[in-house]
């Protein structure tokens, strides 16, 4: 992990770490989602579905993936999160005001926009939570293919929002996309939730008591009812950000460094892919106009396209013209705009939202990937256009203070 400037020696989170190589975790994933339609529409497609509807002991593959392999995604969400709030760039009120703001605009506006399309069926409206996610993957993907055209803050300002939306998210699916509950279970859950409260305030440094409590946080959570992987982001929670009261001084050591940089290459390059590369198919072979327009398709799209536009530039321009944030040291409007509509790729989180919302419903999935493929892709050919042609901020002219050699 890099580390932070002058003579502050703690360690910057791995998601501005993240900045650097982002294209190549995003593109890893549009790799997985386009082989994933290719094989979907090939004669292999019915090999693909059988394989992901296989059972492998009390689930299907896709549910192992859904429902197991995600917790670890989670879990790394969760750790960013807590990292980000206590020691970076959330860490004080002053900087989530505009990032925060514009996550709410962000996630507001494009479930208005669903539901407008979605009010008189009450079916697809339950998927309202869709296109109120964004996909910090692909969308710092566009960022880094820009290079040196976007500034700095413009990143770290999408990486802060996008960190809010997933905690947006991850409320959301744990309040509105939960089955029947268990008593029994959430009391277990709750019990292990506790023993990994009482691990942090021991001052157990040790990952080993974490993860292992973790792994019986995820069974319990998965028979409650809540959907199993909220059980990553709470043990994230848990996880000390303090180091060894040996090592005072060696933030790197912390446990929650050491499981955030475990984790990050792992989530990038091969638990992301293979949600991505299980979810992304869908045969086009019955694709219709109908299919193209239907409410729940378009509500999707559009909700993605034009209510995180709206949502997130809108919000964000409105808190600047108040006066409560600045905008992004060396940013323009423009720049502002153009990073709104890269909000509205919505993959990964939108897609996982989408197979909760319908879960029983193979059709209604169809129409919910196609609606986030379509609205993602034009929302990032759109805002990798507008970042393309906006103009850069003109640094203010240098003014020669010297005084002039015969005054001297």
């Amino acid at each position: 992990m890099a580390m932070a400037a002058g003579h502050d020696n703690r360690p910057v989170s791995m998601l501005r770490a993240f900045l650097d190589n982002s294209a190549s975790g995003g593109l890893v994933l549009m790799a997985a989602a386009a082989l994933a339609l290719v094989i979907a529409n090939s004669p292999l497609g019915p090999s693909y579905f059988g394989a992901l509807n296989a059972y492998l002991g009390p689930l299907s593959v896709l549910h192992w993936i859904n429902d197991a392999l995600m917790v670890v995604f989670f879990l790394l969400v969760g750790l960013e999160i807590k990292r980000e709030v206590l020691d970076g760039q959330l860490a004080t009120w002053s900087r989530r005001i505009l990032p925060g703001v514009a996550a709410a605009g962000g996630m507001v506006f494009p479930a208005l926009i669903f539901a407008a399309f979605n009010w008189n069926d009450p079916n697809t409206l339950r998927g309202w939570a869709i296109p109120a996610a964004t996909d910090i993957a692909f969308a710092l993907g566009v960022l880094a293919l820009l290079g040196s055209r976007v500034p700095t803050s413009l990143k770290v300002f999408l990486t802060a929002l996008a960190i809010i939306d997933d905690l947006g998210a991850v409320i959301i699916i744990a309040l509105f996309y939960t089955g029947d509950l268990s008593t029994l279970n959430l009391g277990l859950a709750a019990a292990v939730v506790a023993a990994l409260v009482i691990l942090n305030r021991m001052g157990v440094v040790r990952l080993l008591p974490y993860l292992l409590l973790g792994a019986a946080l995820w069974y319990f959570v998965l028979r409650s009812g809540v959907h199993a992987t909220i059980a990553g982001v709470v043990l994230a929670f848990t996880i000390p950000l303090q180091p060894a009261p040996a090592k005072p001084d060696d933030m790197h050591g912390s446990p929650l460094h050491r499981l955030e940089h475990g984790l990050h290459y792992w989530v990038a390059f091969l638990v992301i892919p293979i949600f991505g590369f299980a979810n992304a198919g869908v045969s086009l072979s019955g694709l219709t106009m109908d299919a193209l327009t239907d409410h729940l398709t378009l509500g999707v799209a559009l909700g993605l396209l034009l209510g995180k536009v709206i949502g997130v530039f809108g919000s964000a321009a409105l808190t600047i013209r108040l006066g409560f944030a600045d905008v992004p040291m060396g940013a323009t409007k423009m720049q502002i705009l153009g990073v709104s509509l890269l909000c509205g790729i919505g993959f990964t989180m939108s897609l996982f939202i989408g197979m909760l919302a319908f879960a029983n419903d193979p059709v209604l999935q169809d129409e919910v990937k196609i609606g986030i493929l379509f609205g993602s892709i034009l929302a990032g050919i759109a805002g990798w256009a507008v970042l393309r042609i906006a103009p850069r901020e003109i640094p203010a002219p240098q003014v020669d203070v010297r005084v002039p050699r015969a005054a001297e």
